[in-house]
């Protein structure tokens, strides 16, 4: 069979159509494969941009919320004291903190964001200080509760669960409490069956020795010097309190009296309550966690802002306390009584309270002591971090969209704009 035959003019018009309708093929393919890579390289920008967000988020929430505690608590250590050799040994050091006021909200008052953002930072930094500083006692001054004095028996119950699910701690440390008047109401509003319910959970020891050093926990609330019932009791037992207390130091004349109990150590008592002693006012109190310059020099109110004149001076006589610490003002202050008692007002732990809470480490023997201070994180500085954040993560999304250069030079028009008006 013979094969047709073209010239060559036909032969290159052939050669020119094949050639284009494979480059067209081609180029048709590279467009698509373009489209492709195109459609594929945003997906990958938003990927990028959203592990970008995750981590920026995730690092911020863990150091505000988690190692800045370690961080801050880190810079307290326990003061030294003075110890004394006993038959060969070195007088045991105690190593105590003493916090205040926590006033962990209720049912009636309590916002539930305000219970997670300030229990939280409450829970946070009693951990941290446990497992940083390893005291083996911790004292709570007062006003554990807000609503204690209105709480029903179910809200009472679901407070005291949150509270210890917060202060939680392990057997090598004893956690001691004190009454406040958020607790069980001021004098007016306590009852029996409130302060019996506060005891029920946190107990009723009033008289407690530790290592050789002796603390007396008051109800201040009861202080009132009204005789009533509540009143009268709590004045029986200090009084009994204070004949234990001068048996072990031998100043009862007859040892008659002293021989039917066993000794308390040879130690003058730590005197721990929630109201402050009589002052008239906060003039003389100084430093960062003091109260504002403003509130210093407002007269306190007896049995109010402070116990009164009378029941200041039975306590100071009746236990001869070598220290007095307090609650109730939620602002430090360090004063000195008639007879030289040094008397220090503990800040409050919350947030609620302050923005620069505190407490307070004392290492106590049985003739000496030393106490030092121990801030918490500034709320400011945790949500100042939290703006610088915020900040930051919206330059990040600004400059992933494009839109940086447009809103600063934006910016820049509208500075110069009003330098020229």
């Amino acid at each position: 069979m013979q094969m047709p035959t073209w010239s060559l003019g036909t032969q290159l018009g052939l050669g020119v159509a094949f050639f284009k309708s494979n480059f067209w093929a081609g180029d048709m393919a590279l467009l698509r494969w373009g489209l492709r890579r195109q459609n594929f390289h945003p997906l990958r920008r938003r990927r990028a941009l959203l592990l970008k967000l995750t981590v920026v988020v995730i690092s911020v929430l863990l150091f505000c919320e988690y190692f800045i505690y370690y961080l801050v608590l880190f810079r307290c250590g326990w003061p030294e004291v003075k110890t004394l050799a006993h038959g060969g040994s070195q007088e045991p050091v105690l190593k105590a903190m003493f916090l205040a006021d926590t006033h962990l909200l209720g049912e009636i008052r309590g916002h539930w964001l305000d219970k997670l953002r300030r229990e939280w930072q409450m829970e946070r930094a009693f951990q941290t200080a446990l497992w940083l500083l390893q005291p083996e006692v911790v004292f709570i001054l007062g006003d554990i509760f807000d609503e204690g004095k209105w709480s029903s028996a179910q809200a009472w119950a679901d407070d005291v669960q949150r509270f210890q699910r917060m202060f939680r701690h392990g057997s090598q440390v004893q956690l001691k409490v004190v009454i406040g008047n958020h607790d069980v109401g001021f004098h007016y509003q306590m009852s029996k069956y409130r302060t019996k319910r506060f005891e029920k959970v946190f107990g009723s020891e009033r008289l407690f020795s530790l290592k050789g050093v002796n603390f007396v926990m008051v109800n201040s609330v009861a202080m009132e010097g009204d005789g009533c019932a509540i009143c009268s009791e709590e004045e029986a037992e200090l009084r009994e309190i204070s004949r234990k207390l001068n048996c072990s130091q031998e100043q009862v004349p007859g040892s008659n009296q002293c021989d039917r109990e066993p000794r308390l150590p040879l130690s003058a008592p730590v005197l721990l309550q929630h109201y402050p002693l009589y002052r008239a006012s906060d003039a003389n109190c100084s430093g960062e966690d003091a109260a504002p310059p403003e509130e210093r020099n407002v007269p306190f109110e007896e049995k109010y802002d402070v116990l009164s004149r009378e029941a200041s001076q039975k306590l100071l006589w009746w236990l001869r306390p070598r220290l007095v610490l307090s609650g109730h003002t939620h602002s430090a202050c360090e004063v000195h009584h008639p007879g030289g008692t040094p008397e220090v007002s503990v800040p409050s732990f919350s947030w609620r309270n302050r923005n620069n809470p505190s407490f307070i480490m004392g290492s106590l023997t049985s003739r000496d002591y030393a106490l030092s201070k121990c801030y918490l994180p500034y709320e400011d500085t945790v949500l100042t971090t939290y703006g610088a954040a915020a900040g930051f993560l919206m330059i990040l999304v600004l400059v992933h969209f494009d839109h940086l250069p447009s809103c600063f030079l934006c910016g820049w028009k509208l500075c110069r704009l009003h330098v020229r008006r």
